[in-house]
Order: C-alpha cells, then sequence, then structure tokens
C-alpha cells in the first residue's frame, strides 16, 4: 500500500497534476479573498474598548495597593502556558526584543507570547517529521545519506525560525498600513485641535474617521485615548503609541506631543508641520518605489517577452528554412 503510494506521489505526471490543482487552488483563494474578507474595524474597537476597561480596573486596583502598580492581566492558555513553563522557554527563546515584535506586531496578550515560543519548540518538530518521511520513505531521492540530513536539518531550521517570519510579515503589514495612514489622521488631528477639541477627543475622533482607512491605527490612536485618561503621566501614553507603532513619524509626533504639554508650546503649528512632513516622506517613499521599477522589470521581460518576440520574428523564417 505503501509502496503504491509513493509510485502515485513521485510519477512525474502526477506530480504535475497536483502542482497544477495547487496553483489554481491558490488563484482562487487570492481572487476569493478580497471578497470574503471581513470588515475588522468593528473586532479592533471592541479590543480597544476591552483594553480600556483593563487599565482602569488596573489603575483602581493601584490607588488601593501601590504594589500593584503596572502589574498585567494574566490570562492562563491552559496546556500552553504548563508546556512554556515547564520546559523554561521564555528565558531560552525570548528576550525584550521577542516582546516587543510582538506588541508591535499586534499580539499584546499574555496568551499571544506562550503561542509564539510554543510554536517555535513545536513546529521544528513537526517539519522534521514531515520531511524524514518524504525525504526517507515516500521519495525515491538518489542523494548520498548525508545530503538527506542536511536537507531534512534545513526543513527543520526553516521550522524554527518561522513564527520569526510570520511576526515580522505582520509587523510590515501594520506599519505599511498605519505609515500610509498617518500623514491623513495628523490632518484631522490637526483641525480637531485648533476647533478647540482636546487632545483625547481630538484623537477619539480621528479613530473613528480614520478606521475606514487604517483599522490598525484607529486601534492604536483608541488605546491612547484610554491611556491618556487613566494613565498618571501622560508622557507615558504618548510614549507607548511610539513603542507600539516603532515608526520614525509617529515617534516624531508624540515628542511633539510630549514638548507640547510639558512646555506649553502651541500644538497646531507643530502637527501642522509635521504633517506636512509625513505626507513629504510618503510621496518620496511612492517616487523611490516608482523609479526602482525598471530595473526589477528587466529580468522578467528578458525571460518572458523576448524569446516570444525571437519567435514571432524568426518563426516564419524558420518554416520557410525547413521546408526549403
Amino acid at each position: 500500500m505503501i509502496s503504491q503510494f509513493a509510485i502515485i506521489v513521485t510519477d512525474p505526471t502526477n506530480l504535475l497534476a497536483m502542482l497544477a490543482a495547487l496553483a489554481v487552488f491558490a488563484t482562487t483563494i487570492t481572487i476569493a479573498m478580497p471578497l470574503l474578507q471581513r470588515d475588522e474595524l468593528s473586532s479592533r474597537m471592541k479590543t480597544a474598548a476591552i483594553e480600556r476597561d483593563k487599565i482602569r480596573a488596573r489603575e483602581r486596583a493601584r490607588l488601593i495597593n501601590e504594589k500593584k502598580r503596572g502589574q498585567l492581566k494574566h490570562e492562563n492558555p491552559g496546556l500552553i502556558k504548563d508546556i512554556v513553563d515547564k520546559l523554561n522557554l521564555r528565558k531560552a527563546l525570548a528576550d525584550e526584543n521577542t516582546f516587543s515584535n510582538l506588541v508591535v506586531a499586534g499580539y499584546r496578550k499574555q496568551s499571544h507570547i506562550y503561542v509564539f515560543l510554543f510554536f517555535r519548540i513545536v513546529l521544528p518538530l513537526i517539519m522534521l517529521i514531515v520531511a524524514g518521511t518524504y525525504v526517507f520513505g515516500i521519495s525515491d531521492m538518489e542523494r548520498p545519506f548525508m545530503i538527506k540530513i542536511l536537507i531534512v536539518m534545513v526543513v527543520g531550521y526553516a521550522g524554527f525560525y518561522a513564527p520569526n517570519m510570520f511576526v515580522n510579515s505582520q509587523i510590515k503589514k501594520r506599519q505599511l498600513s498605519i505609515r500610509r495612514a498617518w500623514p491623513d489622521a495628523l490632518d484631522l488631528l490637526l483641525i480637531c485641535v485648533e476647533s478647540g477639541m482636546s487632545i483625547e477627543m481630538a484623537m477619539k475622533k480621528v479613530a473613528i474617521e480614520i478606521g475606514a482607512q487604517s483599522a490598525e491605527l484607529a486601534e492604536e490612536m483608541m488605546l491612547t485615548t484610554a491611556e491618556l485618561s487613566y494613565l498618571p503621566e501622560r508622557r507615558v501614553a504618548y510614549d507607548n503609541l511610539a513603542i507600539r507603532t516603532n515608526l520614525d513619524g509617529v515617534k516624531s509626533v508624540t515628542m511633539a506631543l510630549i514638548q507640547a504639554e510639558r512646555y506649553g508650546t502651541p500644538l497646531g503649528t507643530a502637527l501642522r508641520v509635521l504633517a506636512q512632513e509625513n505626507r513629504d516622506m510618503r510621496m518620496q517613499e511612492a517616487e523611490k518605489k516608482a523609479a526602482s521599477l525598471p530595473p526589477k522589470l528587466t529580468v522578467p521581460m528578458i525571460v518572458f517577452f523576448l524569446p516570444v518576440l525571437f519567435a514571432v520574428i524568426l518563426g516564419p523564417s524558420i518554416i520557410r528554412i525547413s521546408e526549403m
């Protein structure tokens, strides 16, 4: 039974059919995903409201007992937490950069840390088993034994770093969404501040308006609004916004807000200048991508376009010469 399955799997015709089916499935998913994607704004706003309730409860506990100030509510993920604690993975595989990267990626709960560390230790084992089964059992790979071992080890090594790659991908996706919507959010914030609103009400209003463009930015501004209301120092709320986004444009704005709170400088002028700078940075980034497009198109044109062009031009001549 296993030998027949191996013969079917290793048959080039069946492999080609499976690859074609996989390509069709991936194309269908790519086309259908934007149509089936749900609106994440309501869920993100709900998450922000839950985080605000946590901040309120934490600050009330701090007023009752100063020793509990700043503590986070630890959630118990169950079996995953027990495995991570028994293997002491937090000290072995995690550091300050790991926690900060998870926060920037949008994973702020304690359970997210345990899940991340759990997959960092489990995923390599799964990929080692799958790769070993395929290389030594299913595939008729005519390679030396050490080469097969090397292939299995490389696959397991890739599985060890796969969670980090996923988190980095989420960070880039989240930062891109925030970076694109940040200049528009600054314009709205400037209008609200100059109309006489406080910075808390202005951020709340901007979060509601900017949610259709960037749900991630709306979530961050709602969390900042909650922290401004309950944290003892407003500077900490601005610093947390800069840490959660890890963007230079956001850091410069938070620094201007901190200086305005400390020295009483006009906030409207600083926001106007920073909004223009962020808009210029966004335009420069677009121009940079447009300028890098011709070199990137060179290789695809050589590989796909020129052979077809040569076939069209030289095809009739080759046919006539062959007939003669």
